[in-house]
């Protein structure tokens, strides 16, 4: 069994944890709809209440936090584990929204590209040049499924350009160490896909019939879905993987690593923290923990926090 240390309980669908310089973790929770700070002791404090559905997290050059709101789900539960079930009843769209930490103040920066609404923000990233990419994994309802994309954005709110449509609900989302290639990890294929980034908000483009336009990094057998993500400082992607529960490593180069598993069906995000990046800090929604552990390789630092 892999050996961790459990930080926090009681948290209601944890995702977006950023490791902070101070030894807390901010992350998440979609259920509750808050950005939440996580002590080191398992304190917790709300930073922000968002409404919808807050998910992908990360720090910004301003030194706000940047939310992916997904619009919100709604909820069940089975044998104890929370779980999205669809559409929240009182769904308004997505939305990139901007956190003040200090103040807890929310504003929304993007809800649109080109005059299509933005349906489920997922997952961000930023590059050296203080601007973000992030995914946008579509709308599941009851008899219908919008496609999801992935788009770059200026953090001043000046420039939104849908990079990649449409995709099969991308998900997580990093960068290479050199900012040069973007990953992202389809949910319900259970792949992982890259593309070479060629100008601001472009990205190669395969001629078909390639998967999504992109290279298949890796693409596992068996039940499993893909989440969110963070990358190792040798580019390693580290994905967090869902069914099975766990964390999937693949090489930039293609093929898996390693597979670390997890007591929790819904592992849904990873982040690294602590000296030399070698803590590794992971959500398990469902049974709604914040974890740590020690990790074997250093992570990837992320422009505008671990520099």
């Amino acid at each position: 069994m892999t050996q961790f240390r459990e930080i926090a309980s009681g948290l209601r669908f944890p995702e977006g944890p950023i490791a902070m310089p101070d030894g807390s973790v901010i992350l998440v929770e979609i259920e509750r709809q808050t950005l939440t700070r996580v002590q080191p002791d398992g304190r917790q404090e709300i930073i922000a209440k968002t409404g919808g559905g807050p998910n992908g997290a990360a720090m910004g050059p301003d030194g706000k936090c940047y939310i992916c709101n997904n619009g919100g789900f709604t909820w069940g539960t089975d044998d104890g584990l929370l779980h999205p079930t669809g559409q929240a009843e009182d769904y308004a769209g997505g939305r990139i929204e901007r956190v003040d930490l200090e103040t807890g103040a929310v504003e929304v920066l993007y809800s649109e590209c080109n005059g299509h609404p933005l349906s489920g923000p997922n997952d961000i990233v930023f590059d050296g040049q203080g601007n973000f990419w992030f995914t946008d994994l579509g709308k599941v309802r009851e008899r219908e499924l919008n496609h999801g994309a992935i788009y770059y954005a200026r953090c001043d709110g000046s420039l939104i350009i849908e990079a990649m449509h449409p995709l099969a609900k991308p998900n997580g989302i990093g960068l290479s160490p050199d900012d040069k290639r973007l990953y992202a990890a389809e949910t319900d294929a259970g792949r992982l896909v890259a593309w070479d980034i060629v100008g601001e908000g472009q990205l190669s483009r395969k001629a078909w019939p390639a998967i999504e336009w992109g290279d298949v990094v890796i693409s596992p057998e068996g039940n499993i879905r893909f989440d969110s993500l963070a990358l190792e400082a040798n580019g390693n992607i580290c994905v967090a993987t869902l069914m099975t529960g766990g964390i999937t490593v693949a090489a930039p180069e293609g093929g898996v690593v390693e597979v670390i598993p997890l007591p929790d069906v819904m592992t849904t995000n990873i982040c690294f923290g602590g000296p030399g990046l070698q803590t590794a800090y992971i959500t398990l929604a469902a049974t709604g923990r914040l974890i740590a552990m020690d990790w074997p390789r250093p992570g990837l630092p992320l422009h505008f926090l671990n520099k």
